[in-house]
Formats: structure tokens, sequence, C-alpha cells
């Protein structure tokens, strides 16, 4: 069910960190399946180090949204693409 979680937390994070990308980044599937990938290594990577129970559940779930935000501005940022501030 963790699982579940997670990857719908990477489509959302990595959505809106294509989003901020200029040029709109990779494109929708790209952004969504880096996001997703994220979100998976990070949170197998909180489960791993000890999180448990419902605790564990919610810091898990933060440290893949900050994955899923990461590998994404990352591998933009190694490509040459810049982040920008939009108004919504």
């Amino acid at each position: 069910m963790q699982i579940l979680i997670w990857i719908f937390l990477g489509m959302v994070v990595g959505w809106i960190a294509g989003k901020g990308l200029e040029g709109n980044g990779y494109g929708q599937s790209m952004d969504l399946a880096m996001g997703v990938g994220g979100a998976v290594v990070g949170g197998f990577l909180a489960r791993s180090v000890g999180f448990a129970g419902y605790a564990g559940t919610f810091l898990a779930s933060f440290t893949a949204v900050c994955c899923a935000a990461l590998l994404t501005i990352l591998a933009a940022m190694v490509n040459g693409r810049t982040m920008r501030t939009r108004a919504f």
C-alpha cells in the first residue's frame, strides 16, 4: 500500500517540478516517470533505514517527495535547463 502512496506522490511532485522547469521540463511522461522513480527509491531508502509504523509511513512519504523533486530537478540541471519561478 505504501508503494502506491509513493507512486502517487511521485507523479504529483514530478509534474509540479516539471512545470517549474524552463521549457516545461522533458514532457509530461518523462517528468512523471522521474518523479515516480525518485519517490520509490526514496521511500525504499527510508524504509530500509528503519522507519516503521504510522510515523514511518509519514517519514517515508516525505522522503519520497523530496527524492522525487531532487531527481527531476537534478536531471534537468545536468542537461542545462534552469528553474524559474512561475506565478500560478
